[in-house]
């Protein structure tokens, strides 16, 4: 309790005091704030938006590593982990090369909101994969036989024998693509233009007031955004719960 205190209780602690450090007034004028409000839309929002994707897609992923067998599947097992290994900024100017205004794809989505879409995409996709993909390689398909063989269908034994068990993984795995996407920064800075207004996220709002030595209204915006996430990973939590009773 003592290290989970200093490395995290204690500086959550520290940032609260300093956002209420001028009161409950200057708390509401620091988050309320126009150009504010519209960098904690946009980044919650889109995080949402890029973790129901990650759903759906890193779950499809990590069937296809567990349950086929083709070629270039060690590959594909590395690529996955890149936005891992990479540092953020790194790939940042890699989207920025392939999506950006000299694109050898002819996409250009720079300084648009799509691109902070895109950047959240790419460093959050191997939460869900990586969190799935285990607890899927454990799974005894024995059951899955033996259902089959009372005349279950495909998609029953998907959603009463199968996804109880991957409940809980791809709920971990969301909460960990939510919270690093609200707290995204390098991969999206290049890409996006952090345009006020436009395509400002909460990170690069953060970083504009400590440099304009508003370090109250920086806490104030991070305090929002733990909130935010603590309320997400309870939402969760009591879907994991439901679904694993009903199932």
């Amino acid at each position: 309790m003592l290290w989970f205190s200093l490395l995290v209780l204690i500086p959550l602690a520290a940032v609260i005091a300093v956002a209420g450090s001028e009161g409950w007034s200057g708390f509401w004028e620091a988050i309320t704030a126009e150009q504010t409000l519209a960098s904690i839309e946009l980044t919650v929002f889109t995080s949402i938006g890029v973790t129901l994707v990650n759903v759906v897609m890193g779950t499809l992923i990590a069937w296809v590593l567990v349950r086929d067998r083709f070629f270039g599947k060690r590959v594909l097992e590395v690529l996955v982990d890149i936005p891992f290994a990479l540092p953020t900024i790194v790939a940042g100017l890699v989207l920025l090369s392939l999506y950006g205004p000299n694109s050898p794809l002819g996409i250009d989505i720079a300084n648009t909101r799509t691109a902070v879409f895109v950047a959240f995409l790419f460093v959050t996709l191997p939460f869900i994969v990586r969190t799935v993909q285990p607890v899927l390689a454990e799974i005894d398909q024995d059951v899955e036989e033996a259902a089959a063989s009372l005349g279950a269908s495909r998609f029953t034994i998907f959603w009463k024998v199968i996804l109880p068990s991957l409940t809980p993984a791809i709920t971990a795995g969301a909460a960990l693509s939510f919270a690093r996407g609200v707290s995204e920064y390098g991969s999206l800075v290049l890409l996006s233009g952090n345009l006020p207004m436009r395509t400002e996220v909460t990170s690069v709002r953060i970083f504009s007031s400590i440099e304009n030595d508003h370090l109250e209204n920086a806490a104030a915006v991070a305090t929002v955004l733990l909130v935010i996430s603590f309320a997400v990973i309870v939402i969760l939590d009591v879907i994991q719960r439901r679904t694993v009773r009903r199932g």
